[in-house]
C-alpha cells in the first residue's frame, strides 16, 4: 500500500516514480513482475492517472520497466539496478549547482587529458569548430551556452569512451540554466566573456598539442572559474531580487 500524495503534478510524478522504483529495487516487484494497473496505482497513490502515466514513462526511459502492448507494464530484467538520478528540484539550488560543478571538474579534467592522447584529426577538427562557435557567440554578444555544450561534447567524443560522453551529457542538463543566467550578466562585460573563450581555447590548444597534463590543468582551471562565476551570478541574482527599502525624507 502506498501513502497518498500532495504536491504539484511534476513532483507527484517524480515521487510516484521513486516509490515504484524503490519497490522494484527491494524486490517487492521483481524482474518480470507485472505492475498494478494504471487505475489501481492512481487509487493507491491518490493521484490522477496522468501522473501515474508520467511516472511510468520516466521508469520506462530509465529502463526499469517495459510496457507490453495489450498486456500491461512489467519490470525489466535490469529493473533492480539503480539508475543515476538527480531530482531537478534538488539540483536547482545554488549549493547543488556548485556541487555538480565540482563533479564536472573532476570528470572534465580527465576527459581533457584522455582527449589529448586519443583524439583523431577529425575529432580535433570538431573541437576547433566548436571553439569557433564559442568565439562567434562571444563576438555577437550571446551567452554561448549551447556552443559551450557542443565544445565539451566534442572533447568527450574524442576520448572514445561512450560512458564519459553519456555522463557529461547527463550532468550538463543541470547546469545549462544556471550558466545561461550567469552568462547573461557576463555578456554585459566583455572581459568576462573573453575570459570564458580564452579558458576554452587553452583546453583546445593543449589537446591539439597532445599534452594531457596541460589539458587536465586547463580543464580544471576552467571549471574552478566556472564555479566562481556561478557563485557570483547567484549572489548578483539574489541581490537584485532583494527588496529595496524606500526611505522617505521630510
Amino acid at each position: 500500500m502506498f501513502n497518498k500524495l500532495n504536491a504539484n503534478r511534476t513532483s507527484l510524478s517524480d515521487t510516484v516514480a521513486q516509490e515504484l522504483l524503490k519497490k522494484i529495487q527491494t524486490g517487492e516487484f521483481g524482474p518480470g513482475a507485472k505492475l498494478p494497473t494504471e487505475p489501481v496505482l492512481s487509487e493507491q497513490f491518490g493521484v490522477s492517472r496522468t501522473v501515474v502515466r508520467e511516472a511510468i514513462s520516466r521508469l520506462k526511459n530509465e529502463g526499469a520497466v517495459e510496457p507490453r502492448q495489450g498486456s500491461g507494464v512489467y519490470v525489466s530484467q535490469q529493473g533492480h539496478l539503480r539508475p543515476l538520478r538527480i531530482q531537478f528540484d534538488q539540483a536547482s539550488s545554488a549549493d547543488a549547482v556548485l556541487q555538480i560543478v565540482e563533479l564536472r571538474r573532476a570528470i572534465d579534467a580527465e576527459v581533457a587529458a584522455l582527449a589529448a592522447t586519443r583524439r583523431t584529426p577529425r575529432q580535433l577538427k570538431a573541437i576547433e569548430t566548436a571553439l569557433k562557435g564559442i568565439a562567434a557567440d562571444v563576438d555577437a554578444g550571446g551567452d554561448g551556452v549551447l556552443a559551450d555544450v557542443m565544445f565539451h561534447r566534442s572533447i568527450a567524443e574524442a576520448t572514445g569512451n561512450p560512458f564519459l560522453l553519456q555522463t557529461l551529457a547527463f550532468l550538463s542538463q543541470y547546469l545549462e540554466a544556471a550558466t545561461a543566467v550567469t552568462r547573461s550578466n557576463e555578456a554585459r562585460r566583455d572581459d568576462f566573456m573573453r575570459q570564458v573563450y580564452e579558458e576554452h581555447a587553452a583546453i583546445a590548444a593543449a589537446i591539439a598539442a597532445g599534452d594531457p597534463l596541460a589539458a587536465r590543468n586547463a580543464a580544471q582551471n576552467h571549471m574552478f572559474n566556472a564555479a566562481r562565476r556561478l557563485a557570483q551570478g547567484a549572489a548578483d541574482t539574489k541581490a537584485a531580487q532583494k527588496p529595496k527599502n524606500n526611505i522617505k525624507t521630510r
